[in-house]
């Protein structure tokens, strides 16, 4: 990851006059919220299908992807949330697809985690198996709470209310 791309949150966070935020992230999202919590203070994190390292499964997954987009109907569908769907999906697959990005790993990152975190995934997530869970939970120095939903990449999707519940659970039983 770029330098100047882990400038932006922090960035933003000192814009709001925010100093020790609750990060939820999804997916690469969640990603850059460990990242975050890593070199910054946080109160809490909520991670749903973060990744931790590149899994086989993620990259198959994402170049099945590439096809959807080039060969079928998911360039349209992007097209109805961004300007331009091309960029915003190549910025996205084309790092995952880069074989130097095959050993991408955070979990030394992410031993300097001392917050609170849940680690929410769906056991079928065709993007990353439980062994995310696994790392990030056994990689994160603070209290972690492990959620495992049936289905897929999004949780908070394919169960909003168990979702938001755990969110709010989490959140009611931070300091």
């Amino acid at each position: 990851m770029h330098d100047e791309a882990l400038d932006v949150l922090p960035a933003l966070l000192a814009e709001h006059g925010i100093a020790s935020p609750v990060l939820v992230g999804h997916s690469d999202g969640g990603s850059i919220a460990l990242i975050h919590a890593s070199r910054h203070p946080v109160t809490g994190i909520v991670t749903l299908a973060a990744h931790a390292f590149v899994e086989p499964i993620t990259t198959a997954a994402i170049a099945r992807a590439r096809d959807a987009f080039e060969n079928g109907d998911l360039a349209a569908r992007m097209g109805r949330h961004h300007d331009d769907p091309g960029a915003a999906f190549h910025g996205w697959c084309d790092v995952w697809l880069d074989p130097e990005f095959a050993g991408w790993d955070i979990t030394a990152d992410i031993a300097a985690i001392t917050a609170p975190a849940l680690v929410i995934q769906g056991e079928d997530d065709p993007y990353g198996t439980l062994q995310q869970v696994e790392r990030i939970a056994g990689s994160v120095k603070g209290s972690v709470t492990r959620l495992v939903l049936p289905g897929g990449h999004s949780p908070h999707l394919e169960h909003p209310q168990a979702t938001v519940e755990a969110i709010t659970a989490f959140a009611d039983g931070l300091p």
